[in-house]
């Protein structure tokens, strides 16, 4: 049975007020969406939806940050030896994410986030951890890292988007976007990556989720998904408009 701070797509109607006057409790002016869900799923597609509202400010994963660090790649790195390389790389999204997490928030607008350092920590270390591609040492000094950064660092998030696909339609929307670094990620890779999401975001296994998830069905075809995004775009945005400024 999925725990009573995750709502299912089916379900939204009767969450709508609880999403938004849970977030307004906290007293902020800001709201902060945290999106997240396997390589593939389509969290592109949902942040490209909102480029155009004024009152909404979008951070995209930092790939690039992870492509260019003083000349290396560390991202090809890591897809190329993980073993090798997954330690620094983590490191280095850790701070990035952080980076993102205590952005400066405009008053009035939504702050919306690809992933968080709560997927870095439950999802991809864990991953490399369980993979045996993360030596002991270096997993528990990450792990040490995060718990450090929770508790003495500004971390909020007010909503998490889950968007859900399967592994084998991650897979091929891989393949048709034909990033140079992607094109090796096999299918066992994105099955791990996605039975931890399930673990951390549905069966909870990681503890208490730090806000409230969305979960939405990211199976369909481009074209469906920006429609059921822009069905449930008021409650996503808490019922801020694109014509209200801030």
């Amino acid at each position: 049975m999925l725990g009573t701070n995750i709502f299912k797509l089916e379900n939204l109607h009767l969450t709508n007020t609880s999403l938004c006057s849970q977030r307004e409790t906290k007293s902020r002016q800001s709201f902060t969406v945290a999106v997240e869900g396997n390589i593939g799923s389509g969290k592109s597609t949902f942040l490209d939806h909102f480029k155009s509202n004024p009152n909404v400010e979008i951070f995209p994963e930092p790939v690039e940050k992870w492509k260019s660090v003083k000349g290396f790649n560390s991202l090809d790195l890591m897809y190329k030896d993980a073993a090798r390389w997954s330690f620094a790389f983590q490191s280095y999204v850790t701070l990035t994410m952080i980076e993102h997490h205590q952005a400066i928030e405009t008053p009035g607008k939504v702050k919306m986030i690809e992933r968080s350092i709560y997927s870095a920590r439950h999802c991809f270390i864990e991953n490399l951890s369980r993979g045996g591609l993360m030596p002991a040492v270096d997993y528990n000094i990450l792990l040490e890292w995060h718990d450090w950064i929770h508790k003495n660092a500004d971390t909020h998030i007010d909503l998490i988007v889950y968007l859900k696909a399967r592994p084998e339609i991650c897979q091929e929307r891989i393949r048709i976007r034909n990033r140079h670094e992607e094109q090796s990620v096999p299918l066992e890779y994105l099955q791990t990556l996605h039975s931890l999401h399930e673990e951390w975001l549905i069966e909870k296994k990681a503890g208490e989720l730090p806000a409230p998830v969305l979960v939405i069905n990211a199976e369909v075809d481009e074209t469906d998904l920006k429609k059921t995004i822009s069905k449930l775009e008021p409650q996503i945005l808490c019922g801020i408009s694109s014509n209200q400024t801030s």
